[in-house]
């Protein structure tokens, strides 16, 4: 048999298209024949690519609390990473929104219906699993009787706590700077002082950037840096 047949099941040409499934890929943006516009295809581009980052992302961070809770906090720090990396894939998709002129927007946002990104499903997960891992972290202070200001007061210590409250700050802080990219885009291409497709006024979406999932995370910069001015 040649190297070149496919051996997988499937019908399309090569084990290439059957293994990643490209026929069905790639059949699931709208044909030229329906688009309002050709900015179409991006914006399906745009999101259906996040969706699929997201969902990676997030599938990571179920990963990594499972083995935060068998205490296997270094596997659980290269989970993490990826993650953070997959974040900044979907910050890096959602730039491209950049080639929207508004006027074009405009022509096929209609073909939205009532779509908005709060009904992502991927960014509805990171709400779902952020809380979880922020969860399991404070678990496996709890078994080693450690609290957040001991590990970043000796971090050399606790090396593993450590750099595993460090990805949390990644992950945290990627999602603060995704929401308050995906605000800059949206006021760029429709504006910031209008209303969504769900009825929305773009300002609210200015009032969510700064949610942070670990707050005790953050804080503890501020006492570190009380603390330093009182030595």
């Amino acid at each position: 048999m040649s190297l070149h047949s496919p051996v997988l099941p499937g019908t399309a040409a090569t084990d290439y298209e059957r293994y990643l499934r490209t026929d069905e890929l790639l059949a699931l943006q709208k044909p030229v024949a329906e688009m309002a516009h050709r900015d179409e295809l991006l914006f399906q581009t745009i999101h259906q690519a996040s969706e699929l980052w997201l969902k990676l992302a997030c599938f990571e961070v179920e990963g990594a609390i499972e083995r935060i809770d068998r205490d296997d906090a270094w596997a659980a720090i290269r989970l993490l990473r990826r993650a953070v990396d997959a974040l900044d894939r979907v910050s890096a998709d959602t730039g491209m929104l950049e080639h929207f002129s508004p006027a074009d927007y405009h022509v096929f946002r209609p073909a939205l219906g009532h779509g908005s990104g709060f009904d992502s499903p991927g960014f509805r997960q990171t709400h779902h699993v952020s809380p979880l891992l922020g969860a399991a972290f404070d678990r496996v202070l709890a078994r080693r009787g450690l609290d957040v200001r001991q590990i970043y007061r000796d971090s050399h210590a606790h090396e593993d706590a450590f750099q595993l409250a460090e990805r949390l700050v990644d992950w945290d802080q990627r999602l603060v700077l995704w929401r308050a990219l995906h605000l800059k885009l949206v006021e760029r291409v429709i504006g910031g002082h209008v209303i969504g497709t769900q009825g929305t006024p773009v300002e609210v979406l200015g009032r969510r950037i700064e949610t942070r999932y670990f707050p005790d995370l953050w804080e503890v910069r501020n006492t570190l840096t009380r603390d330093a001015s009182l030595t």
